[in-house]
């Protein structure tokens, strides 16, 4: 289980806060890293979403731990970071939530399971995953048959660009 992961935007207390609501939950401030929110879904998991401001690096600090680095930000459009996110939220209100936040969102069939993609600042893509989709992807991940179900799945032509 992943408990928590970051992520960077221009504005992090509006994309926490949106975050927040998308699970249910509460942004607070994220102290270790001035500027930063912390989005948590207030579960049993301790789950949630840091965002720091864009251009912070996380650098390694020896046994004290990472270190956060401000670096000029830099203007890299898309990357290949996202994350699948369970909520308690429906499809109906995640697309409302997303579309109030100006944020790109998409219904998508994967195949197997179906995901609300949400795109953090138009840049960082979540696969939010409403009660109903959450269980399609649980049934493909069972750990009994997630091996031979990858194995076996074709290649998604259509999302192959350049």
């Amino acid at each position: 289980m992943i408990h928590h992961l970051s992520i960077a935007a221009g504005d992090p207390e509006h994309a926490a806060n949106v975050l927040a609501e998308l699970m249910g939950g509460k942004a607070v401030p994220f102290p270790p890293n001035p500027g930063s929110f912390f989005a948590l879904q207030l579960d049993d998991h301790g789950s949630g979403v840091e965002v720091y401001p864009a251009g912070t690096e996380l650098q390694p600090g020896g046994e004290v731990g990472g270190g956060f680095v401000k670096k000029p930000v830099r203007d890299e459009g898309y990357g290949a970071t996202h994350f699948a996110l369970s909520v308690a939220t429906d499809a109906r209100k995640v697309q409302e939530i997303a579309r109030r936040a100006g944020w790109h969102c998409y219904v998508c069939n994967r195949g197997p399971f179906h995901v609300i993609e949400v795109w953090v600042e138009n840049a960082t893509m979540v696969e939010i995953l409403p009660p109903e989709y959450a269980a399609e992807y649980l049934a493909f991940t069972r750990p009994d048959t997630v091996t031979q179900r990858m194995a076996a799945a074709p290649v998604a032509a259509a999302r192959q660009r350049g």
